[in-house]
């Protein structure tokens, strides 16, 4: 298990960040390797050298992209969960998760689990505050694939919402509050993917260095943790 689990704080690094340097130095040599290629070998052999190249270059962005990340995507305390990114972070508070699950959905008579964790708020207008602009961005992009599954589901119960995957640049809250632009889109999203899925905020198994149902089981235990602490202290 790669992640470090203290009587404090567990950190759990995903597998999106691992082998960043490794990663970098197979571009690198690939890129050195095809410019030998194409400079020493005969003429037939230039393509070869441009794929190589090609691979290199590849390499390389991953790579770059890999050791941006933070060191770990997700910290765990006794106050909240947090996730960590290159565009900003978030974080839950244990009194706010409903529900933490696998996300599944129907595909014919069989119920299939997507590569997720989800999960369900009791207040999913307070997760707004926590979350940064330019994760938001991210997230809209990212959970394109999401929004087509939560589409599907909701068409099985007559509630489909279309093909427009641009969420609307204004959300009430439930105390009255306009909110607009970049929030209010993923205040939007956040809803369609409740209807659909059943939960608010999700995380990719790639940020886990567990499968999602153990990360899931570590979440309940450490959330039924805290409510028996909560309920000792009253």
């Amino acid at each position: 298990m790669s992640g470090n689990e203290s009587s404090e704080t567990i950190f759990i690094r995903g597998i999106s960040s691992h082998n960043g340097i490794t990663t970098l130095l197979i571009g690198a040599a690939a890129v050195f390797l095809g410019g030998m290629t194409i400079s020493l070998l005969p003429e037939l052999f230039f393509l070869a050298g441009i794929l190589i190249i090609a691979a290199g270059i590849i390499a390389l962005t991953m790579g770059f992209f890999k050791i941006r990340e933070p060191k770990y995507s997700l910290e765990i305390t006794k106050e909240r969960l947090t996730y960590h990114h290159r565009l900003g972070k978030w974080h839950i508070d244990w009194h706010n998760i409903q529900r933490v699950d696998v996300p599944r959905v129907h595909s014919g008579l069989e119920h299939i689990d997507l590569e997720m964790v989800g999960f369900r708020l009791k207040q999913p207008e307070a997760f707004l505050s926590t979350i940064s602009p330019r994760l938001i961005t991210h997230l809209l992009m990212e959970q394109r694939p999401l929004v087509t599954q939560a589409e599907r589901a909701s068409c099985g119960t007559g509630k489909c919402y279309g093909d427009d995957l641009i969420e609307d640049g204004k959300y009430q809250t439930t105390d009255g509050v306009e909110l607009r632009g970049i929030t209010a889109m993923f205040a939007n999203r956040m809803r369609k993917l409740q209807s659909g899925l059943g939960y608010d905020v999700f995380i990719s198994v790639n940020e886990l260095d567990r499968s999602a149902q153990e990360f899931v089981n570590l979440v309940r235990d450490c959330h039924e943790s805290v409510q028996q602490e909560l309920n000792k202290a009253l």
